[in-house]
């Protein structure tokens, strides 16, 4: 396991429809802000043009807007749908992206997660995973060549293609596959010795595929003589805490409902559903079955220990699915005490500052002993003094 875990969120966003959407989308930026103050590592922004709760359309340019009000925190796209963009304006828009963000950028890609966007534009979900690998090999020939690249294939013609720009980053900026059950992500992951997004870590079949996942990964890592890192693992998992199980609860009866109807009626994405039909079962659903934690931070600490176990030697980073389950504020409030006692446990922190305050203890009894009689001498020593003088 890395010494250090870093921490950050996946955006996809889910706002209930109906809602201003121009609030929302201020509501959004306003949260990566929080984020960035809060001294969070990433931030992952979803793509989306259908279906009324996943609002952003162009990661790209929610991220421009995010890094201008941000310091330090890392900004991906999470993810954008390759089978619906030519793959060399993928390649130039993450390019300048990384210009102008100074190296803060990350490229996460996949095949298109909503049916219903892709039917918009004449595709099926048999050709998006197609497409992705084929766009996938052509970025990456982009990004780390020179050379120009010609490809055809039913949907796109290149003929010598290059890049306007160079990356900033040196020597590139960080990229991921998505993966939720199947080896797909894996295996263009480790075909091409990028990092690995898990969407679906703590569903039931994500989580029981993290270890194959990695096995695939390095399988074809081997094959194609490529490189992978632990540390480009990233796990998605849903959390919402509070200072006690009572608020936490309290706090998701705002939005919790929305989020599972929407997986359960609106959104053809079947890896994702979930049962219960009142807010008391859909917290029993999360918390019982490890799918996440709503409570305490010390559940979040004990669903990230989970992780770490049935991946089979670590990640690199835990990210949180931004779901609205509570208000702004209290969604807020839980990203805050995430920061404030569960990520000192993963980073280092923790025992440095519990070891010392125990030795302290321990020390104190005599070190106090020693301390008032230096006060008695000290005040013998002025009495004798005064005395002296008359």
């Amino acid at each position: 396991m890395a010494s250090r875990l870093r921490f950050g969120i996946f955006l996809a966003p889910f706002h209930k429809p109906g809602i201003n959407p121009t609030l929302s989308l201020q509501s959004d930026l306003e949260l990566i802000q929080w984020l960035d103050r809060c001294g969070y590592d990433e931030a992952w922004i979803g793509e989306h043009h259908s279906a009324g709760s996943e609002t952003i359309a162009s990661p790209e340019i929610f991220i421009a807007a995010a890094a201008e009000r941000t310091r330090h925190i890392k900004l991906g796209t999470g993810v954008v749908s390759l089978s619906y963009h030519n793959p060399l304006w993928v390649a130039e828009r993450i390019v300048m992206l990384d210009h102008l963000t100074r190296g803060r950028v990350m490229l996460g890609v996949g095949p298109g997660a909503l049916p219903t966007d892709a039917k918009m534009i004449g595709l099926s979900q048999t050709q998006t995973r197609g497409l992705l690998e084929d766009s996938l090999g052509v970025i990456m020939q982009l990004l780390t060549s020179e050379d120009p690249v010609t490809f055809k294939n039913d949907r796109w013609d290149l003929q010598e293609a290059r890049l306007h720009l160079r990356p900033y980053s040196n020597p590139l900026f960080d990229i991921s596959a998505a993966a939720v059950a199947s080896p797909a992500g894996p295996r263009l992951a480790g075909r091409h010795g990028i990092g690995l997004l898990s969407i679906g870590a703590t569903s039931a079949a994500g989580f029981d595929a993290l270890a194959l996942h990695w096995d695939v990964m390095e399988e074809e890592a081997k094959v194609h003589e490529k490189v992978i890192d632990r540390e480009k693992w990233r796990l998605v998992g849903l959390v919402h805490i509070a200072d006690t199980m009572e608020q936490a609860y309290k706090d998701v009866e705002y939005g919790m409902e929305q989020w599972f109807h929407y997986f359960q009626a609106v959104a053809a994405f079947p890896q994702m559903a979930v049962p219960g039909n009142n807010v008391k079962e859909m917290i029993e659903f999360v918390n019982e079955s490890g799918f996440g934690a709503i409570g305490t931070p010390d559940m979040a600490v004990a669903q990230i220990n989970r992780l770490m176990e049935q991946s089979n030697g670590g990640f690199g980073a835990y990210l949180m699915l931004a779901h609205n389950w509570a208000d702004p504020a209290a969604t807020r409030k839980s990203y805050e005490l995430i920061a404030r006692e569960v990520m000192p446990h993963f980073q280092g922190h923790h025992m440095a500052t519990m070891g010392a305050a125990a030795r302290a203890e321990k020390l104190r009894p005599e070190l106090a002993e020693i301390h008032s009689k230096a006060v008695e001498e000290m005040t013998q020593k002025y009495a004798d003094e005064k005395a002296a003088r008359g």
